[in-house]
């Protein structure tokens, strides 16, 4: 929840005055207010305006909320789902994200997909139980062929926000993991899958995370409301 439209105008014409390297997909989650003059800002540019959330109904009496066929009606094909904050604060379990997840890929959307362990997971080495049930319980009910629509976001919830950062040997570890619990289930899929690491990745950091052989990218929070940073990192592969 920042920046207003003028800031995010601001912003992501600040963006286009870099350029994207030919092998990196990238993508920017304004607010919903911003996601359309977004669209229409970046019509010409290779970066992609994707939503920071959806409701798992295709329509309804749920004011205050944005169905996937709103967001497609506007340009927007990409949504995040299950990002920690929205299942820490709004109480989004598993079993909802995986309507959501599904309702989202059946309207045809593509689903970064976001999971990870709380600080008193990892500190009591149950950090691969977590990560492996939020990823059976919302996603392993779907098809190979559905998986081509997914990217997944790994974010440690105690590395967000806290400046704190999973090493590079962390997050490799645990991106081995998640490829191998995907392996074990969708053998055919679990070396194309894309694993992003999210949290607290900086222009520093980027580059030693990225280097690891399982993390494909990254999803970036704070790094990114500042264009220089956020290139930065982009760059970084």
């Amino acid at each position: 929840m920042n920046n207003d439209s003028k800031e995010t105008e601001t912003l992501l014409e600040a963006l286009k005055q870099h350029s994207c390297p030919n092998d990196v997909s990238v993508m920017v989650a304004p607010t919903f207010v911003n996601l359309q003059s977004s669209v229409n800002h970046l019509s010409n540019s290779p970066v992609e305006v994707v939503a920071q959330n959806m409701h798992q109904a295709k329509n309804g009496a749920f004011t205050g909320e944005v169905s996937a066929q709103m967001l497609q009606s506007i340009g927007v094909k990409t949504v995040i789902l299950g990002h920690s904050e929205r299942r820490a604060y709004f109480n989004e379990t598993n079993s909802l994200l995986k309507e959501k997840v599904k309702t989202a890929l059946d309207s045809g959307m593509q689903v970064i997909f976001c999971f990870g362990e709380e600080l008193s997971d990892r500190q009591s080495s149950n950090h691969f139980n977590v990560v492996e049930q939020q990823l059976k319980e919302s996603l392993f009910n779907l098809s190979a062929n559905e998986w081509s629509q997914i990217i997944l976001a790994y974010e440690p919830v105690w590395a967000i926000g806290t400046g704190e950062t999973a090493s590079p040997e962390q997050a490799q570890e645990m991106h081995a993991f998640i490829r191998t619990v995907i392996a074990q289930h969708y053998p055919e899929i679990a070396e194309t899958v894309s694993i992003l690491y999210g949290g607290s990745v900086k222009p520093a950091n980027a580059k030693s995370i990225f280097s690891k052989p399982d993390v494909d990218g990254g999803l970036i929070g704070g790094a990114s409301l500042n264009a220089d940073d956020f290139f930065g990192i982009v760059t970084a592969f």
